[in-house]
């Protein structure tokens, strides 16, 4: 018999995470303790020993759950893949690389599930508050967010902010694409939903190296952008439906 789906589920992409895999699934399932939850890790086929280390936590973490890609295929694949896999209505993302403190999970929640909540709240997003980045890697993602705020007009500051409380079927209503988790508050609107933000706070690595560069980061949104403008353009709303 199948285990009754749980309230909230931590979708976690990890891609050659060795080192931080471990500890950010202790400290969720810190974060989380009195809460009905389980964690959805997926190894986007690392080549170091994220997996092995995944493996080993999991005894002392009963409520993870390791899904592994055959191929790499990318974090926005890799949360999608979690969100496939999720049992809980309502599903959390956080960065593989530990900068996302699981200790604003409750809070992110806490917002999106409020008992006066609007009702088509799709998303609460964090704002990185005290961004422990270097400064050129600072700069690149004020511009981008910048750029990315007044073409697209989705009032989100900090869409690279990888930490959100998100319902599982406003996200699977959403058009799928390589880095489309850079895009959530724009695609959320489009599908008629709303997005709120709240401040979170950010740390440094504790392990590894980011797998983005500056310029590659900036030469895909600028693709990506215009790509969303496309999708905007011929989105339709119908306000709603009714069965009779």
């Amino acid at each position: 018999m199948a285990s009754p789906a749980p309230a909230v589920s931590v979708v976690l992409p990890m891609h050659n995470e060795q080192g931080n895999a471990g500890a950010l699934v202790r400290e969720i399932a810190t974060a989380l303790a009195g809460t009905d939850f389980e964690i959805v890790a997926v190894n986007d086929a690392s080549r170091d020993g994220t997996l092995a280390e995944l493996t080993g936590v999991k005894a002392e973490v009963p409520q993870l759950r390791i899904v592994s890609h055959r191929r790499n295929a990318g974090q926005s694949r890799a949360i999608r893949t979690g969100f496939q896999a999720a049992r809980a209505d309502i599903v959390c993302t956080l960065d593989g690389d530990g900068q996302n403190p699981p200790g604003d999970l409750p809070a992110l929640i806490a917002r999106l599930t409020r008992a006066d909540a609007p009702e088509n709240l799709g998303m609460v997003g964090g704002e990185r508050v005290g961004r422990q980045d270097s400064a050129g890697k600072k700069f690149a993602s004020r511009l981008g967010n910048g750029v990315r705020k007044r073409l697209l007009s989705d009032d989100a500051n900090d869409t690279g902010c990888g930490i959100k409380a998100i319902r599982r079927e406003a996200y699977l209503a959403l058009p799928y694409f390589d880095h489309q988790h850079r895009f959530l508050p724009a695609l959320m609107k489009r599908e008629g939903y709303l997005v709120e933000f709240c401040p979170v706070s950010h740390r440094p690595r504790m392990a590894g190296k980011s797998k983005y560069t500056n310029l590659g980061r900036l030469f895909a949104s600028i693709s990506d952008i215009m790509g969303v403008m496309w999708l905007n353009g011929r989105s339709r709303q119908t306000g709603g439906w009714e069965e009779s």
